[in-house]
């Protein structure tokens, strides 16, 4: 499985770093974010580079009011995306704007479910129609598939979507789901559950599956068989919420804190905290362990006290985005059962570790793998799935992974 970088408000240099640094990746382009020279430079930048480009045409809520999203030429002029005419006008800009930008496939608009139902799967189907009618073929084309939570929480509506994946003529889903109340990590079993189902589903459809807005938590996606996670530097390009689309951006306004990520523990940390850690003498249990390959937040466990290190938002970013790239391909396996193990291994060493840590009031607040009961929430998805799609997986995993 695969890091992308989802592009956010502030993320251009990252975006060249990362991709310079790396030898290549993807990064998804946000229109939000981006005017549409912009969109044009980067992509000349990180093609320069060996990377390439998707664009996200980010029509969840037709009637969004962010200026700089609506500017765009592709974006619907009232009548949404039922119109024939109009589907066909954003369509055509938007295809015209991924040739500009050269992105390596189109990602086809799709909007965000509030129910899975003939309705939002009628919609769906104009969109490809439409795409068809266009002369864009399946090789080329992936589907936008954005849920609601409470559509994410309803298995038969989750049934509903899983048979229509057959039908969809592309070569794969970019797939988003809103986390319930607005949470960025998830303790809700069901919810969890479901998020796999589909991936593997998908899958095994034959269908590829890019999780868009991702955080640490999305790594299981690894075991479903996902092809790539997309995350990036704040908050709302880890975690899907509505909000980003609607006026004012609250990243762009509110006071920052600077977080810390413990790879090994799927947690982050306030620098404040690694002080109490030192002060206690257990600093190193969330040193970044070297096989992750990111020495950005070496100076936190070098210095004298790690408030004091310098650690700025820019090298947790990219600390965040190195390990995440490293994570994302270490849980990929050669095998379904491999990949399931290595996760579940990964859990049970993390938990220990917190566990230990919480004893001794040191804790990573919203942002702590084990206060937001993602262990239990995580482990009840892959029992799930091992139960429903594991033997598909077991004999279908080398020719999904090849």
């Amino acid at each position: 499985m695969e890091l992308s970088l989802q592009f956010g408000f502030g993320m251009m240099e990252h975006c060249r770093f990362l991709v310079r640094s790396w030898g290549g990746g993807t990064v998804v382009l946000s229109p939000r974010d981006m005017t549409e020279s912009q969109m044009a430079q980067l992509s000349q930048d990180v093609a320069k580079n060996g990377g390439q480009v998707l664009i996200d045409p980010q029509l969840y809520l037709p009637k969004a009011n962010h200026q700089r999203l609506t500017g765009h030429e592709h974006w619907p002029n009232g009548a949404g995306l039922h119109g024939t005419t109009e589907l066909s006008r954003v369509l055509t800009a938007l295809l015209a704007r991924n040739r500009e930008c050269a992105a390596a496939q189109i990602i086809l608009p799709g909007v965000l479910a509030s129910r899975i139902d003939s309705n939002w799967l009628n919609g769906t189907t104009l969109v490809l129609d439409a795409a068809s009618r266009m002369g864009i073929s399946a090789d080329q084309s992936i589907l936008t598939v954005a849920l609601m939570a409470d559509a994410v929480r309803d298995d038969r509506q989750i049934e509903l979507l899983v048979e229509a994946l057959d039908s969809w003529a592309v070569s794969g889903i970019y797939l988003i789901v809103e986390p319930p109340s607005g949470a960025y990590l998830v303790g809700d079993l069901t919810w969890t559950t479901n998020v796999l189902d589909i991936i593997a589903s998908a899958r095994l459809a034959g269908k590829a599956v890019i999780l868009g807005y991702s955080n640490q938590q999305m790594l299981m996606a690894a075991c479903a068989g996902a092809n790539a996670i997309c995350s990036g530097t704040w908050m709302n390009v880890r975690s899907f919420t509505q909000a980003r689309f609607l006026s004012q951006d609250d990243d762009e306004i509110k006071q920052r804190s600077t977080w810390y990520y413990a790879p090994h523990l799927f947690t982050e940390f306030k620098i404040p905290t690694l002080d109490i850690a030192k002060k206690i003498g257990v600093l190193d249990q969330l040193k970044t362990p070297p096989e992750f390959g990111s020495d950005f937040a070496a100076p936190l466990f070098s210095a004298p006290q790690p408030s004091l290190a310098g650690f700025a938002e820019q090298q947790a970013f990219r600390h965040f985005l190195q390990c995440m790239k490293t994570q994302a391909a270490d849980f990929s396996g050669s095998s379904f059962d491999v990949t399931i193990a290595g996760y579940r291994q990964a859990l049970d060493v993390a938990e220990a570790t917190l566990k230990g840590l919480r004893q001794k009031s040191l804790t990573g607040q919203q942002r702590d793998f084990y206060g937001a009961e993602c262990f239990d929430s995580n482990r009840a998805a892959l029992q799930v799935l091992e139960q429903n799609h594991g033997p598909r997986l077991r004999r279908q995993w080398k020719a999904l992974m090849g």
